[in-house]
């Protein structure tokens, strides 16, 4: 079954990691230009080391992750950055996250 990725216009709902509905990392939409996803991490996980071929933009809309890349940064609920492309990271949650993730294709 393939993924349902928002159209122009659709409206997504971002689910809360303290939702009764056990959220889950879940694609959001996938262009030539550009993919966005919502990561759920619970407290203790990781996603292990690896790269993405565009910029990548990263949104903590809740919790606090740690996101391993050229120096550790710690992300809290508000915290926005990015870095370039190719870069190597690893995010591992300090407490249930959920993140907005933004790759940028050029």
């Amino acid at each position: 079954m393939a993924l349902h990725h928002a159209s122009p216009g659709e409206l997504v709902h971002l689910a809360s990691v303290t939702s009764a509905d056990d959220p889950k990392t879940s694609a959001l939409v996938k262009t030539d230009s550009f993919e966005a996803m919502q990561l759920v991490l619970r407290a203790g996980e990781e996603i292990s080391n690896h790269s993405v071929p565009g910029y990548a933009i990263v949104h903590c809309l809740e919790g606090r992750a740690i996101l391993k890349a050229a120096e550790p940064i710690e992300l809290a609920a508000g915290d926005w950055l990015y870095f370039d492309r190719r870069q190597k990271h690893s995010v591992s949650a300090i407490e249930d996250s959920s993140l907005l993730l933004t790759v940028i294709f050029d």
